[in-house]
Formats: C-alpha cells, structure tokens, sequence
C-alpha cells in the first residue's frame, strides 16, 4: 500500500488527482483512473472524485496492487417504484439501493451510474423492471429488438374477469392469463412483444377493466430478480435480453 507522508499545511489543499500522481508516479489521467476505481483512502475514508481536495498533513493511501485501469460501461437493472416517473428514476442508481446479496461481489462505482440511458419505460403508475446501459451493444440491442422483445407484466384489475372478457383479452396483442381471482379483484398475467407505455392499460380499457396495479416482471429473458422497490442489480455477465 503507498502512502503520503505528511507535508507542511499550507492551508490551502491541491487536488486529489495530483498529489495521487506524485505519489504512485503516474500521469494525471491515470492518477483518476486510480481514484474512480475506489483505489484511494484519505484519513482511511475511499474517495471518488478526482477533484476532490487535500491538505498536505491529510493521509493519503493508494491500494496495494491497484492499477489504473479504465472503467468498463456496465448495465442496470433497477426496480422502478410506483408513482415514480422513469425520468426521474435514475436519481435511484446510488450506492445505498445497491442490492444487498450483489454488494460484496460488485463493487458500486460513482461513474456507473453517469451517462445511463434509459431502453425500456414504464409509465409513471407502474411498477418494475427497468433498464439502463452504457453499454453500446445493449443499447443497440434493445433498440434493434424493441418490437419483438417479449414483456411480462402481472396487472391487478378491480372484481372478477368473466372467461367472455377474458376470451376479448386473448384476441388483442398480448397473451394473457389469471394468476388468482376474487370477488375484489383478478391476477392477471401479460406477456406482450413490443410493449410500449399505455398499450396494457389501453387494451384493459377496451375490454372495461379498471387497473389497480401493474408490475413488470421480466423483459426478455432478464427477470426482476428478487429485488425490492427502489433497488437496482448489475446485469450479469451471463445474461441476455
């Protein structure tokens, strides 16, 4: 583990970056690279940010064996809450919403959360799985496949379905099925190509039913997963869309 030794303080501080590349005797960039790896303590505590300041009789400490690699585009699976727009859902893709199970193996980094685009919302009312990449070819594969991508949605609708709406429902785009039904409402489970924001609650609405809740389960073959509202996962290496 490299180590600063302590320097006279000057009140004032320099970057974070630069007194890393004095100490492991690289270039700046690579300085950074070390930092946003989470490579970097500080009085003990990880740093992150690059720019981020200190003063000459602060610590700094560099992790034995750490390399300055670049980080590779990740993608994440996240549990969109209820009432939560999908635009405003990134704002969950932080540390503390790290699914618990995954932590120990993944390490969260501040930069796998920037520049994540968004490839499949869900309307504000809904629930479940979303998707966010950096990486290009998930990007392009979402959107190449967008229309023959196969969405599983369980949507709970007020009273009981009667098999004569429920033959209706088997006529439209999607397959459908009951899950569990009761005098105060029906299960029912949605599977739909090309799923697009409003098309279940268009089909429900054409055949009068009143939706109380929708969750989707599974894009493709990515499923939710066992995470919890809020939480998000790292797309495994093994998995695919």
């Amino acid at each position: 583990m490299s180590r600063s030794t302590p320097e006279k303080d000057d009140g004032e501080g320099i970057r974070l970056a630069k007194r890393v590349a004095a100490m492991a005797g690289v270039s700046r960039r690579e300085a950074e690279l070390l930092i946003e790896n989470g490579a970097v303590r500080v009085d003990g505590v990880q740093q992150m940010l690059p720019q981020s300041r200190v003063l000459p009789r602060q610590q700094v400490e560099i992790e034995a064996g750490a390399r300055p690699q670049p980080i590779l585009p990740v993608t994440l699976l996240l549990y969109k809450p209820a009432g939560m727009p999908t635009d405003k859902a990134h704002s969950l893709l932080v540390a503390a919403n790290h699914h618990e199970p995954e932590r120990a193996g993944q390490r969260f980094l501040p930069a796998h959360a920037k520049g994540q685009q968004c490839m499949t919302p869900l309307e504000t009312g809904a629930s479940g799985l979303v998707a966010y990449t950096q990486e290009f070819r998930i990007e392009r594969k979402l959107h190449e496949d967008a229309g023959i991508l196969e969405h599983e949605v369980m949507v709970d609708v007020a009273g009981p379905v009667s098999p004569e709406v429920l033959a209706r429902l088997e006529r439209s785009p999607a397959r459908v099925s009951i899950g569990r039904q009761s005098d105060e409402q029906t299960g029912l489970r949605f599977a739909l190509k090309g799923a697009q924001p409003g098309q279940i609650a268009h089909i429900c609405d054409n055949v009068g039913l009143r939706i109380l809740a929708m969750r989707r389960i599974r894009i493709g073959r990515v499923p939710l997963a066992g995470l919890q509202p809020g939480q998000w996962r790292y797309l495994a290496p093994q998995e695919r869309f």
